[in-house]
């Protein structure tokens, strides 16, 4: 019996990624468009993954699937991390184009701390995957993908930091350049979801 997982997100592309990961080991069930967002106000991902997760399994009384991810940059620390969505959210711009927003503040703060070479920027993204049954049981998983931030943005595909992250495993193009498959082979959110469908079985 495949088992259910409502999926905590809203963020229709990730939602959309998750469910490429997740084909054919786990049902992936839609947020209710009636459940509001959760305040993830937590200070690690494990938390706000809780966070999320809990409230939807509250709300539908089935187990339900999580994630948090944070992009961290050895020359900006602290900057990012659990505020890695809303990086950018004291611009105007970034209500009306977020993914952008983030972007070009990176590319500005690197720039501003003299971090130009490519041994200079340096960073990883970590994702932590949940899963809350209402039993109360939980399941975590995780996934990192190390590797550089570009110069600047290359590819047409995916979204938030993708034009700009160069996967160290990867042939020296961002995530934005590649397939989906190619992506998801290397990528911190692909290593963790295949994690937790190892942990799953």
């Amino acid at each position: 019996m495949t088992l259910r997982l409502v999926c905590a997100s809203a963020n229709p592309d990730k939602v959309a990624e998750i469910e490429r990961l997740l084909a054919g080991s786990v049902e992936l069930v839609a947020r209710p468009a009636d459940v509001p967002d959760v305040d993830e106000n937590a200070d690690t991902l494990i938390g706000n993954a809780r966070l999320k997760a809990e409230a939807i399994c509250a709300a539908t009384g089935c187990a339900a699937v999580a994630d948090d991810t944070g992009l961290f940059v050895d020359a900006l620390p602290g900057e990012l991390g659990v505020h890695t969505a809303r990086y950018a959210s004291d611009r105007p711009e970034h209500a009306t184009d977020p993914y952008g927003a983030n972007r070009r503040k990176i590319l500005e703060r690197l720039g501003a701390v003299g971090a130009h070479a490519e041994s200079e920027r340096r960073a990883h993204f970590l994702t932590v995957v949940m899963v809350v049954w209402p039993d109360g049981r939980e399941l975590v998983a995780e996934g990192r993908c190390d590797g550089v931030i570009a110069s600047g943005e290359r590819g047409r595909r995916g979204f938030g930091f993708d034009p700009l992250f160069v996967p160290t495993d990867g042939d020296g193009r961002t995530f934005a350049e590649m397939s989906d498959d190619e992506k998801n082979a290397l990528s911190h959110r692909g290593r963790a979801f295949v994690n937790l469908v190892t942990a799953l079985r």
